[in-house]
């Protein structure tokens, strides 16, 4: 489990990264160079002889899907009018959504019916298949001159890995571990390093005035909390299945089917919830809903919970994930103009996979001090606790939605108006 939330934290390490590398060298080439590096490394965790080799390569997955994660967002929106970009991104949530679906279901099977190697051979003939069909439908797209922030790449690429490493060590070590703190306390103050090297970098990675915008920086905080309190519960319920309601890894993954396939159904749904009732009511709906599902799940698990009872919160979790995954990119770049997508997606994204680590770190940390492994009964009681401590993460998502700017377009004329725009990274150069 330790592989697995180091993998989903370096998912976020070079995100933004990558978009500038996308925006330098070309989108087009950085995306297939990032389906490249997935496949690569997907066969040599395939390969894997010994659990060193294994971590190292689900962190070059890690680093590969760091580069398709924002990018794809980035190549869709460019190949799409701007009236259409609502339902475009709402397609590809609807695809990351039946991904989402069939993961544990596929995974389920091939670990009951066959090797785990088979979870990672199974990604190389996709990725195979996926190289010449982006080298031969996907647009160049945009590209620019200007130089890459080197210092400031290697400066947030170490700090957020040491954050990561360290929030992903907390469930073997505890907080109070010298290595996690020391991991933590360097990986924050390399954050910080970056941050006040931004302001003085003539090519900022990630432009400080973008933060200067209200709904960008509260676009930030929902895909943080939002993620990290549903994805941290998530991690729990799958265990419970299991350990506690004694579903093989196939029977789980059947049984889950009502919350993982509900973002695939409503994801379409998102684009026209948004142009009716606007973007903050909008993703007010998918943060509250979230917060209902994840209460009821917290009033209901036991021991002996039948598994009727536990559909209704996975419907209504699951509506709301979808929902989510397919605005809150679009809330993102909605307070930038289109130069900023790239980097805006990039950041984005990288909140939500912290978010991810982050959320996880936490509720299993409150589960493990207010429950554990035990028996059933107590591992509802630590269970419970976390569900209610995700119900608050997610709640402060949803109280920060209520203070996003109602207008975008109003926002981004703001930010017009602060001073002169730079063609390259499309933000004010007035300070």
């Amino acid at each position: 489990m330790d592989r697995q939330r180091l993998h989903a934290g370096v998912r976020g390490v070079p995100a933004g990264a990558a978009a500038a590398l996308g925006d330098r060298f070309g989108r087009k080439r950085t995306f297939i160079a990032g389906i490249a590096l997935f496949t690569a490394a997907s066969a040599g965790a395939a390969l894997a002889t010994s659990t060193g080799m294994l971590v190292a390569a689900r962190a070059l997955q890690g680093l590969g899907a760091a580069v398709l994660l924002p990018l794809s967002l980035t190549l869709l929106v460019g190949a799409v009018s701007e009236a259409r970009r609502g339902m475009a991104i709402a397609g590809l949530s609807a695809m990351a959504g039946l991904g989402i679906a069939l993961g544990p279901l596929v995974g389920g099977s091939v670990l009951q019916l066959g090797s785990w190697e088979l979870i990672f051979w199974l990604n190389v003939p996709v990725g195979l298949a996926l190289l010449p069909a982006a080298a031969l439908v996907l647009g160049a797209g945009p590209r620019t001159t200007a130089r890459l922030d080197v210092a400031g790449t290697v400066l947030v690429t170490a700090g957020l890995l040491g954050v990561a490493y360290g929030l992903v060590r907390t469930g073997v070590l505890g907080w109070g571990a010298v290595e996690v703190l020391a991991a933590l306390a360097g990986g924050a103050a390399l954050l910080l390093a970056f941050v006040l090297w931004q302001y003085r970098a003539s090519a900022p990675l990630v432009p400080p005035h973008l933060f200067t915008h209200r709904g960008f920086a509260l676009a930030g905080v929902i895909a943080l909390f939002a993620q990290g309190g549903m994805f941290g519960a998530v991690f729990l319920l799958t265990q419970f299945m299991q350990d506690v309601l004694g579903y093989p890894p196939l029977d789980a993954g059947l049984r889950t089917l009502p919350w993982t396939l509900a973002p695939a159904a409503v994801a379409p749904l998102a684009a026209l919830l948004a142009d009716r009732a606007g973007m903050r009511i909008a993703m007010a709906v998918t943060t509250a809903l979230q917060v209902v599902g994840l209460a009821w799940f917290a009033l209901v698990v036991a021991p002996d919970v039948p598994y009727l009872a536990l559909v209704p919160p996975m419907l209504l979790a699951g509506s709301g994930m979808g929902l989510f995954f397919a605005l809150s990119p679009r809330q993102a770049l909605d307070f930038v103009t289109p130069a900023q997508h790239g980097i805006a997606s990039g950041v984005n994204n990288a909140l939500r996979q912290v978010g991810v680590v982050l959320g996880i770190a936490v509720l299993a940390s409150v589960f493990a001090g207010t429950g554990g492994y035990g028996d059933p009964a107590q591992f509802t009681a630590g269970l419970r606790v976390a569900l209610w401590a995700g119900v608050v993460a997610v709640a402060v998502a949803f109280v920060a939605d209520l203070f996003v700017p109602r207008n975008p377009d109003i926002q981004r004329e703001k930010g017009r108006e602060r001073g002169p725009v730079d063609p390259v990274v499309g933000t004010s150069m007035s300070l």
